[in-house]
């Protein structure tokens, strides 16, 4: 075209075209608070102190002899604000000039870091029961074990059927209620059970046949029941075990949990003395917006007597080309 000089028109070109679409990264559900006891008389403070009132004994009474009495079975629960949280970010006057999706960007990332907190609460809450029992005190009551490797049918470490009939048999023993029997179970223990059945059998067996057809879980609960527990598969379960029970031992293992998730006896006690909150503010020495997002909060092992741990074999499960 005359008097218009020709360049090379790749610098009208952005170098890097970026959608519009930002890929987020994937989330498991959390499910911990609603099996935590959360206490709503906590005031000030970090501490609070809890009683709680044992069993009464019933005697023969001899008549024309004096009563017998015997001191109130008494004691204290101790509950204590344990952790303070914080997540935070900033974008740069540079970055808010040169980026074209900010908006974008801004509203994504910070209930990004909202959510970072809430995982650390659920891996908190899962954390407290196993944290509140050793293989040096298996919290056995009445003859029930509280605490124990995964027998797996004979397959040490391996979950199975076997080790919820032995979790419920040891809720029983601790005369827990049995009514709304839950299992939080690591993703290889959903896997353990589900290749149990050999699909040929399958029609002979109805407990396992649903499951085969339809899969075991729907989000993070499971179709069906075993043993009376509704079974939830979670991530955030305390893992990376290393202890010996009864001459037998467990690397790397995961804290399966079982209890009753009736609403008087939950086996967790919690306080949000701050749930999540974000604030932000402009940063004229750095020249950059800044958010940060914090939380206080303390979880603990409450009734004892209402939490099964089973610890199973974690880790990566490979597929198998034999």
């Amino acid at each position: 075209m005359v008097g218009v000089t020709t360049y090379n028109n790749e610098h009208l070109i952005r170098s890097q075209v970026w959608s519009t679409q930002i890929k987020e990264t994937l989330e498991a559900d959390l499910m911990g608070m609603k099996f935590v006891d959360m206490i709503d008389d906590f005031s000030d403070g970090t501490t609070i102190n809890i009683p709680s009132i044992g069993n009464a004994e019933a005697m023969d009474y001899v008549e024309d002899t004096p009563v017998k009495y015997t001191a109130m079975d008494t004691g204290n629960f101790q509950f204590s604000i344990t952790d303070y949280k914080q997540a935070g970010t900033y974008i740069t006057n540079k970055m808010k000039q040169d980026t074209f999706y900010l908006d974008r960007l801004v509203s994504g990332f910070v209930p990004k870091q909202t959510r970072a907190i809430m995982a650390g609460i659920e891996e908190k809450i899962l954390a407290v029961g196993p944290d509140g029992q050793t293989a040096s005190n298996l919290n056995n009551i009445n003859g029930g074990p509280h605490r124990f490797l995964a027998q797996g049918g004979g397959t040490a470490n391996l979950m199975s059927p076997q080790d919820f009939a032995l979790a419920k048999y040891a809720l029983q023993k601790a005369d827990v209620p049995m009514t709304n029997l839950v299992a939080i179970v690591d993703p290889s223990v959903e896997y353990q059970l589900s290749t149990l059945t050999n699909l040929v059998n399958v029609s002979n067996n109805p407990q396992w046949e649903g499951i085969i057809r339809d899969g075991m879980s729907t989000g993070m609960r499971f179709k069906m029941h075993i043993y009376g527990f509704d079974v939830y598969v979670s991530q955030f379960l305390k893992s990376g075990l290393t202890e010996t029970i009864s001459g037998q031992s467990a690397a790397n293992g995961v804290a399966n949990l079982f209890f009753s998730a009736t609403a008087d006896v939950l086996p967790f006690v919690g306080q949000l003395r701050q749930a999540p909150r974000v604030d932000s503010e402009y940063n004229k020495d750095f020249q950059r917006e800044e958010y940060v997002t914090t939380a206080r909060y303390g979880f603990k092992l409450y009734r004892p007597e209402n939490l099964v741990t089973v610890i199973s074999e974690g880790g990566t499960i490979a597929p198998s080309y034999s």
